[in-house]
């Protein structure tokens, strides 16, 4: 069963995420995902009618979840979807491969097909709540990501940049579309995600006396923006 994990998030200057990532990459071992150090996230998002998972979060409702759907790189090579659960400050996450067909019947509304032609959870709970809760997409966000891990103990830290959003959901595998910082120059993210305890040390490499813990959402921040 995928357990509940604790994410951390917190707002942060380029000086600061510059220190905090010459501290922790002397430690942590990157993240096999980063060949060069850095890779790209590409995100879409699904919301109802009503953007209740935006405004779930904005409230700081306990329990809510979202769908999105995610590639890595520069090209959409593995595509999956994603459901992510929240539980009082705690996440989960439930993923699975889709194809190429299968976004595309998605994204026009072939609904019946994807459910009926597939044995896979994830995608056929999508599938029920796009027709009980009238899901759809909603916005692209991108960003550049360097993440730093500890296996023993499951820590992830990752650093966030760039991070930009775009409401033209029909070019998200192409790529052809045109986005916007969603975030004031010279500010970025930083999270760091584990278990139960983090480590003293990883605690100590990521510390800077100034950051405060935020309940921070690339989403949220990013439906605003581009809803003006």
């Amino acid at each position: 069963m995928t357990t509940y994990r604790n994410e951390w998030k917190y707002c942060c200057t380029e000086k600061e995420l510059l220190n905090i990532e010459e501290r922790t990459k002397g430690v942590l071992v990157p993240d096999t995902h980063a060949a060069d150090g850095k890779y790209a996230v590409h995100s879409l998002y699904f919301d109802d009618l009503f953007d209740s998972c935006a405004r779930d979060t904005e409230m700081g409702v306990g329990l809510r979840y979202k769908y999105r759907i995610r590639y890595y790189g520069d090209t959409p090579d593995l595509i999956r979807l994603e459901r992510k659960e929240k539980k009082w400050g705690r996440c989960r996450k439930f993923s699975c491969v889709i194809s190429v067909q299968q976004f595309e019947q998605i994204m026009s509304g072939q609904i019946e097909e994807v459910f009926w032609n597939t044995d896979n959870q994830v995608l056929r709970r999508f599938c029920t709540d796009i027709w009980k809760r009238g899901f759809r997409p909603r916005v692209i966000i991108d960003y550049e990501r360097t993440a730093y891990v500890e296996e023993i103990s499951n820590v992830r830290v990752t650093l966030d940049t760039n991070i930009e959003a775009s409401d033209d959901v029909a070019h998200f595998l192409d790529g052809n579309y045109i986005s916007t910082p969603i975030l004031e120059t010279g500010k970025h993210v930083l999270e760091v995600k584990f278990d139960y305890i983090l480590p003293a040390y990883v605690k100590k490499l990521v510390y800077v006396q100034t950051l405060q813990q935020t309940s921070f959402s690339k989403y949220h921040i990013g439906l605003r923006k581009v809803q003006g």
